[in-house]
C-alpha cells in the first residue's frame, strides 16, 4: 500500500532523513523503532506532507510526495501525532465529528464502534476534551482519526506517558485495527509492545533505516539492539 523510497527530509538547512526506504502492506502492522532523534517522527511528518522532503512516497501506486496534508488524508492515510492536538474547548463527541471525512456518508467506523472500543469516552462524550487525562486524550485522538475512515493509520508514540493498563488497552486495539483490515505504521519506543503486535520491525538510526525484519529476527540480533535501541 505504502512504498517509501530514497526519502530525504530537511528542517531548513538541516538534513534529517537520509534515503529512508520501507513498505507497509495491506493489513500489516509495521513498527518504526529507534532512539529519540533517530528520524522516526520526521518520517511520519514527511509522509503526511508536513516537512520539506525529496524522494518518492507511493500510496497505492500514486505519488503523494508534494501533496498537501489534507489531500493525503483524503486519499486514506490517517495520522495520530504525538502531540495529540485535540480541540480542548470542544466536547469529546464534537472532536470525533471533526474527524469524519464525509458526514453524509457512513464509513467503516461509527460512534458506537468508538464507544465500544473505549467505554470511558462514552462516559465523557459531552465533556470538554481539554479536561481529559493524557490517556483519554490519546484514545480520543485515535478515535477522531478512525472516524476519517483511513486505510493506513500512522501513530506516533501512542503509549507515551500512559499507565501500564492503558498501554495494554492501546496495544489490544491496534491488533483490532489489523483485524478490520487497516494497515498501521507504529512509531514506538516501548520495544516490548512493538515486538508483541508487529508483523515487521524497522529500526532507525541517524535518519536511515538500519534494520528491517520480523520481531523474532530483531530479538535475535543483539548487535542491532545494543547499537541502536538500548540505552
Amino acid at each position: 500500500m505504502l512504498k517509501v523510497a530514497n526519502l530525504q527530509a530537511y528542517y531548513g538547512k538541516s538534513h534529517v532523513l537520509h534515503g529512508v526506504e520501507f513498505q507497509v502492506g495491506a493489513g500489516e502492522i509495521v513498527s518504526l523503532l529507534g532512539r529519540n532523534g533517530s528520524g522516526r517522527s520526521t518520517t511520519a511528518k514527511a509522509i503526511m506532507g508536513l516537512v520539506d522532503c525529496q524522494g518518492s512516497l507511493l500510496w497505492r501506486g500514486q505519488e503523494i510526495l508534494g501533496k498537501k496534508t489534507f489531500e493525503i488524508a483524503q486519499l486514506g492515510v490517517g495520522y495520530v501525532p504525538e502531540s495529540r492536538d485535540i480541540f480542548p474547548e470542544l466536547t469529546v463527541e464534537q472532536n470525533m465529528y471533526l474527524g469524519q471525512k464525509n458526514a453524509r456518508k457512513a464509513g467503516r467506523w461509527s460512534f458506537e464502534d468508538m464507544y465500544q472500543m473505549f467505554p470511558r469516552l462514552k462516559e465523557r462524550r459531552h465533556t470538554p476534551a481539554g479536561v481529559l487525562s493524557g490517556g483519554e486524550q490519546q484514545m480520543l485522538t485515535l478515535c477522531r482519526t478512525l472516524m476519517g475512515d483511513p486505510d493506513l493509520i500512522i501513530i506516533d508514540e501512542p503509549t507515551e506517558g500512559l499507565a501500564p493498563k492503558i498501554v495494554e488497552l492501546v496495544a489490544h486495539y491496534l491488533k483490532e485495527l489489523r483485524k478490520r483490515g487497516l494497515s498501521v505504521l507504529l512509531i514506538e519506543q516501548k520495544l516490548t509492545i512493538a515486538m508483541d503486535i508487529s508483523d515487521r520491525c524497522l529500526v532507525m538510526g541517524h535518519g536511515s533505516v538500519v534494520f528491517s525484519g520480523t520481531p523474532n529476527a530483531l530479538r535475535l540480533d543483539q548487535a542491532v539492539r545494543k547499537e541502536w535501541l538500548e540505552v
